[in-house]
């Protein structure tokens, strides 16, 4: 593993995808920016799947990240949110599938272990101590930013585990690790 790596970390959603960026070097992470995309003024849920896609793109070519880190969709009551849900995180795949990098996926409560050491830690506990943590100054309004950080931070305290969610590093990856989603 080389000892300077950007970490992309991606909360996918149809409302606001929040996303967040670290670099790592010499084991050390420090913070490089947070922020969120704003869905809610698009009805069309196609478009709201291309803007995920390009924004991914637009953060994949102005940093470079060696790795994304996303997380995985919890499983819910609402068929439709948990498809559109799945859709929106598969398009922020796709964007970095195509750009070969490599991808993994986290759980909510697995970020939130990784994080705060309680897997159903609130998102405000999970800011409060990212904030601490790589000394931000203020937090955002909406915490789906810190959502997509934490992504990337779990990632980072993961980073050379075996057990870590499922990983991609490229299509031919993916096919193979999912041969019943490809008829």
């Amino acid at each position: 593993m080389k000892s300077e790596r950007i970490i992309l970390g991606i909360d996918p959603g149809t409302t606001i995808m929040g996303f967040g960026l670290i670099k790592v070097e010499n084991k050390k992470m420090s913070f490089v920016q947070m922020n969120e995309l704003q869905l809610t003024k698009y009805k069309d849920h196609y478009k709201k799947l291309k803007l995920i896609f390009e924004r991914t793109i637009e953060l994949i070519d102005n940093y470079h990240p060696d790795e994304i880190a996303i997380e995985a969709p919890f499983f819910g009551k609402n068929v439709q949110s948990m498809l559109k849900l799945g859709r929106a995180q598969g398009v922020a795949m796709a964007a970095g599938l195509s750009r070969e990098i490599p991808i993994t996926e986290y759980l909510p409560k697995k970020i939130k272990m990784a994080i705060t050491g309680n897997g159903n830690a609130s998102k405000e506990q999970v800011a409060k101590m990212l904030q601490s943590q790589l000394k931000i100054g203020e937090l955002p309004k909406n915490l789906d930013a810190t959502d997509g950080l934490a992504a990337a931070v779990c990632h980072f305290y993961n980073s050379g585990k075996t057990d870590l969610g499922k990983s991609y590093t490229g299509w031919d990856a993916f096919i193979k690790q999912n041969p019943k989603r490809i008829k």
